[in-house]
């Protein structure tokens, strides 16, 4: 049971959702089932709260969730029972949550390798580090408990370079340079990121200018940290958001794209097993490329 006291008065589901960081829709289910109460008693969400009031929300633990096999493409680039590195497709989510609990990356894993780490559970077998839905590109699972252990080693001790490239809003003054802030749950939307003056998470990104065109930045990014949405974060904190990224970047957009155009194109690691430093690239998906091309044409000239 939660319980917390309000200071001034206050909706009930407002209260509850920025003291749990639930949404204000979930604390209303539960508010439905009888699981909100006002000293005592049970109330409803959008019951207005007295300063001095002790709320509390009975949250039942979560259901236990198992992944299940599907049949679904994926780009498997290299499989040796101990790794896999996959190029991942836009819209495919890494692994179950917010209510989705088939069609990942996982669901694919499951029915096409043999085996997967358990140390990340039932719900993400195998997974040591993500990309986001709507991200492409490269990341590496592991297909047994060792190696996710040294995989997760390799990536706390920076040893694990992961790249990306990003076309950005504008035109970015700097040729290279280093963002370093802090990350953590935008306080007046609970579902985004934000950089924040105090509290969050330290997060470093790399940048280098990989191209320039009259509106737009084509920019190499190398995560040094692996915050959520760390890169469409730190893009947008430099005023040039990631072009087609609906949550940080600008709402109406030129270019009628399915998510943003980031790419974790390249990533280098040691071999769990083998101690061998191995390096994976995987090419600009087409829509990416498509933009690119146009933008070239524009400026009349290739990369």
């Amino acid at each position: 049971m939660n319980e917390f006291t309000a200071d001034v008065p206050v909706r009930a589901d407002v209260f509850m959702s920025e003291k749990t960081g639930l949404t204000r829709s979930a604390v209303k289910k539960l508010a439905d089932e009888g699981r909100l109460f006002a000293d005592g008693v049970p109330v409803r969400a959008g019951c207005m709260l007295k300063a001095g009031a002790r709320v509390a929300l009975d949250v039942p633990p979560p259901r236990p969730v198992r992944a299940q096999p599907e049949d679904l493409p994926v780009d498997v680039l290299y499989e040796d029972g101990d790794i896999a590195v996959i190029n991942k497709p836009r819209g495919m989510a890494v692994h179950a949550g917010a209510g989705r609990t088939d069609g990942t990356l996982v669901n694919a894993l499951l029915f096409r390798l043999k085996s997967l780490s358990s140390i990340n559970g039932e719900v993400r077998p195998g997974i040591v580090h993500r990309i986001d839905k709507d991200t492409t590109g490269l990341l590496v699972v592991a297909e047994n408990d060792a190696a996710h252990l040294s995989l997760a080693r390799q990536i706390a001790e920076k040893s694990c370079r992961r790249e990306y490239f990003a076309l950005l809003e504008g035109v970015l003054k700097e040729d290279a340079g280093r963002v370093e802030t802090l990350i953590g749950r935008d306080p007046k939307d609970r579902l985004k990121m934000a950089v924040l003056a105090r509290g969050g998470r330290r997060a470093v990104t790399g940048f280098a200018v990989a191209e320039r065109f009259p509106a737009h930045t084509l920019v190499h990014f190398t995560l040094q940290t692996g915050r959520t949405h760390q890169i469409r974060v730190h893009a947008k904190y430099l005023g040039h958001p990631v072009v087609g990224d609906r949550i940080y970047g600008y709402k109406k957009q030129r270019f009628a794209l399915e998510g943003q155009l980031l790419h974790a194109f390249r990533l280098t690691l040691t071999h769990p097993r083998t101690g061998e430093q191995m390096t994976f690239e995987a090419p600009l998906p087409a829509d990416f490329a498509g933009v690119l091309e146009t933008l070239r044409r524009e400026r009349g000239g290739r990369s």
